[in-house]
């Protein structure tokens, strides 16, 4: 993947923290890169890329959005959540986990098509 086309984000910041692995796909990264450059503000990837044999991902009966290379968690809160998920969901995502409590704040973004059993668009909590 040319990392060159996201100006805003490095491929370190997505790497598994298992593996080292990137899997990240280059049509979550353009969404992502749109949303970042609209935004206006740095976005701190909290968690991108997860191999499948992550631990987080080793424990769900699938593999998760994470593992597909089309999700990524950002450190964002308050006010700046609410504008973040707005701009996502203008921007094509359809996943939004949203932990907005305790001292590790979140948004999870993905942009994973509906299917039977994970319907899209679709918001949760942690």
């Amino acid at each position: 993947m040319d990392w060159d086309r996201f100006a805003n984000f490095q491929p370190y910041e997505f790497a598994c923290s298992h593996t080292g692995k990137n899997g990240m796909k280059p049509g979550f990264m353009e969404k992502l890169q749109a949303l970042r450059t609209e935004y206006g503000k740095p976005m701190t990837v909290t968690s991108g890329y997860r191999h499948p044999t992550h631990p987080i991902e080793a424990k769900k009966p699938s593999p998760g959005a994470h593992a597909s290379g089309r999700a990524a968690d950002i450190a964002v809160q308050g006010g700046d959540a609410l504008k973040v998920i707005e701009l996502a969901l203008k921007h094509g995502f359809t996943g939004f986990g949203v932990n907005q409590k305790g001292g590790g704040r979140f948004i999870h973004l993905d942009d994973l098509k509906s299917e039977p059993g994970r319907p899209r668009p679709w918001v949760w909590s942690y």
